[in-house]
């Protein structure tokens, strides 16, 4: 297999993207997670995210959704990672790349793999506001997400 699978401490390159490229690739999808500014209800402003793993159980969930995904499209290359530690606005905190065949299937998979990773991954994120509070987010309860 020719994925990349990971959990980082530190920033994520974009240029990872390009290990899945392929000459039997027709369809090259990814998509960047990335931190975006937020008001609290209370007024405050979002700083940053801080993301927790329990990462010999988060990488094995991730190794698994990798298998689920290449079960029901024909991935050629696959790189799914995932920052730990503070993520500041603007920068990404997770990193999808996926190659197929075609484009649809592509789109597809990326779409499942991050879909996937945040309702059932081991990873934990707690919003940072300008006034050094913190909000711990569950992704079931949640109605939005600070990553898109």
């Amino acid at each position: 297999m020719n994925d990349w699978i990971d959990i980082l401490d530190t920033p994520l390159e974009t240029s990872a993207t390009n290990r899945v490229l392929d000459p039997a690739a027709g369809g090259v999808a990814t998509f960047l997670g990335t931190t975006r500014s937020e008001v609290s209800e209370a007024g405050q402003s979002l700083v940053a995210l801080d993301y927790e793993a329990y990462r010999d159980m988060a990488l094995k969930q991730m190794r698994d959704l990798a298998q689920r995904a290449r079960d029901r499209w024909p991935i050629i290359k696959l790189v799914l990672l995932h920052r730990v530690g503070r993520v500041a606005l603007a920068e990404p905190s997770v990193l999808i790349a996926v190659s197929t065949p075609h484009r649809g299937e592509a789109f597809e998979a990326c779409r499942f793999l991050i879909d996937t990773l945040k309702a059932e991954v081991a990873i934990w994120k707690k919003e940072i506001w300008a006034d050094s509070s913190g909000s711990w987010i569950h992704p079931q309860t949640h109605p939005s997400s600070r990553t898109s």
